[in-house]
């Protein structure tokens, strides 16, 4: 699923009002956190991620790591604050606008 800069601006603009879900510690993407993303998509679609490493070029790898693993769209990044969205099949939380 690819996002249009359309539906990224909608999106964008929800995620101004959320606070940080996951909280990436020391030892990065482990399976728990894997987890805990896994679940706080299901129930939210947009979730917002506190990332701890300084490196950009290592953020940036992190980034499209997450993106693969959790199969999730970012939406936006801001220093060390990433938006991913998974749309929920099951039952749609957040309506998007048409393409």
């Amino acid at each position: 699923m690819s996002l249009s800069k359309k539906q990224i601006k909608f999106l964008r603009s929800k995620c101004h009002t959320l606070k940080a879900v996951i909280m990436m510690g020391q030892k990065g993407l482990t399976e728990e956190v894997l987890n805990e993303l896994d679940i706080a998509l299901s129930s939210h679609e947009l979730v917002k991620i506190k990332l701890s490493v300084d490196d950009r070029e290592a953020r940036k790898q992190l980034i499209l790591k997450i993106c693969d693993k959790s199969q999730s769209e970012e939406v936006q990044s801001i220093g060390k604050t990433l938006s991913v969205y998974r749309v929920n099949l099951d039952k749609s939380i957040i309506e998007l606008p048409k393409a």
